[in-house]
């Protein structure tokens, strides 16, 4: 739990708006928080839902890329944000649709297989991707992005307890994190800055 604290502490003292000049000189805020020091994204694989491999970096060809690590078993925040990211996406026109990927990192590769990991994401939307990996990539690729992903103690149900951040991360093009989202962004909130982030 302290890891996921230190996330959301740090997170909380971002700035959680920003002035972006559009197009015609008005300023717009955005939702997200912008970074003064953008996290980088490391190389390290993980494998898709179609056993391939596939990297933050080099995999990832779109302009933008919104990154979410979670679980299907999750029982309530996971299905929320990517409800909403999946409900944001309806509202971009198709410009800017085709600009963006949505990726699902999963912190509990025990149990979150390529099927599982597919069925999960296709009620929701078809094009989102789901990665896998061994729980230490997925670990070490979550602290690069400052997001701690930590197994807790076996549950009287038999599973078990995962802490993981909740941020939604944004990845340009240049292999960097220069915006974070917390868990209570809008489909609406998302959908405006995406439009703003890729016009500019």
């Amino acid at each position: 739990m302290a890891g996921r604290a230190r996330v959301l502490l740090a997170a909380t003292l971002l700035p959680m708006a920003v002035l972006l000049a559009a197009c015609g000189g008005k300023a717009e805020a955005l939702s997200g928080a912008v970074l003064d020091q953008p996290y980088v994204v490391p190389a390290t694989s993980l494998t898709d839902t179609d056993g391939a491999a596939y990297s933050l970096t080099s995999s990832t060809d779109k302009r933008l890329t919104l990154v979410f690590f979670g679980y299907t078993n999750c029982p309530d925040i996971c299905t929320v944000v990517m409800s909403t990211l999946a409900s944001a996406m309806t509202r971009l026109d198709d410009a800017d649709r085709d600009d963006v990927d949505v990726v699902f990192v999963t912190t509990d590769p025990a149990r979150d297989t390529e099927q599982v990991l597919r069925r999960y994401l296709d009620h929701l939307d078809k094009s989102f991707i789901g990665l896998t990996g061994s729980l230490d990539d997925v670990v070490s690729v979550g602290n690069s992005l400052h997001i701690a992903v930590e197994q807790g103690e076996k549950l009287p149900s038999g599973g078990y307890d995962i802490t993981h951040g909740t941020s939604v991360l944004g990845i340009d093009g240049k292999d960097q994190v220069p915006i974070v989202w917390t868990q209570d962004t809008s489909a609406t909130q998302y959908a405006s800055d995406i439009h703003q982030l890729l016009d500019d």
